[in-house]
């Protein structure tokens, strides 16, 4: 396996810019970045990230963008604002875009209001990854948003799907939103995963713990973000059903706790490279 970084991990050090945090992530020791950027760039600002990237010695790996299909005001528009992320990727240098889904219409979030949305997100993830291919550019969705984020949801959504440029991302730690085991699920669908996202949080079963930071999950627990390795997720255990399964490229970590964001990236990718 290899490691990289999502831009997303350094919180407030963003502000210093997109060549800092690939420097940052170098200096690191990571082998690639992730970007997710906010914002807009020209084509040519982008190609200068990806330059800088590969002349850092790391490689771009995955560009990330939101979507939401049945949410959206305008299927066609949701569509083609995906489609101009595909350009970007392209731009940035990587061959993988991840893109989300939905987080499901208000009070809609069981397993049959999955199925009923089931046609909608395919349709969107085929036409995406169709257009995608013309660029060289694969596509994948995570298990991310509350509604698209059980194990069992993924990979029927992987499956309707069908084709073989679309892949699933398999965030270890965001099954937890879901109420769900983190390395059950990751081992179901460590076969399909074409990307990894590495992250942790502390699981408390009560619905408002002191503090902050915490957020719910699905069924009315609430979550912190950890350090990985730190938390409930065990992330060591996930990585070793991810190579069981024969998984062997690029993890990405990605850091939400209440450290300074460096320090929680460079502790994570230290936790990870030690994991046997």
């Amino acid at each position: 396996m290899k490691f990289s970084v999502s831009t997303y991990s350094f919180g407030p050090y963003a502000s210093r810019g997109v060549p800092f945090m690939i420097d940052e992530a170098a200096r690191l020791g990571f082998e690639g970045i992730e970007f997710c950027l906010d914002g807009e760039y020209s084509d040519d600002e982008l190609r200068s990230f990806a330059k800088r990237a590969r002349d850092a010695g790391i490689a771009p790996v995955c560009s990330c963008v939101g979507a939401d299909f049945l949410r959206c005001s305008d299927f066609r528009e949701e569509i083609r604002k995906v489609e101009r992320e595909v350009r970007r990727a392209a731009a940035l240098g990587t061959t993988l875009l991840r893109h989300d889904v939905s987080v499901g219409s208000p009070g809609k979030l069981s397993d049959r209001d999955y199925d009923d949305a089931l046609p909608t997100l395919t349709a969107a993830c085929r036409e995406i990854t169709e257009y995608a291919r013309g660029f060289g550019i694969a596509t994948c969705t995570e298990n991310h948003g509350y509604f698209s984020q059980d194990a069992s949801r993924i990979l029927k959504l992987y499956g309707s799907v069908g084709d073989g440029n679309f892949g699933v991302l398999c965030d270890i730690g965001n099954f937890m939103c879901a109420d769900a085991d983190p390395v059950e699920s990751t081992a179901l669908v460590a076969p399909y995963a074409v990307h990894v996202h590495a992250k942790d949080f502390y699981l408390s079963r009560e619905k408002e713990p002191a503090g902050e930071g915490w957020f719910p999950t699905r069924g009315g627990g609430s979550l912190l973000g950890a350090v990985i390795g730190d938390g409930d997720a065990r992330a060591g255990e996930s990585l070793s059903a991810l190579r069981k399964a024969g998984y062997d490229g690029f993890v990405t970590v990605e850091f939400e706790g209440a450290e300074d964001n460096i320090e929680g990236i460079a502790r994570g990718l230290e936790f990870l490279t030690n994991v046997k």
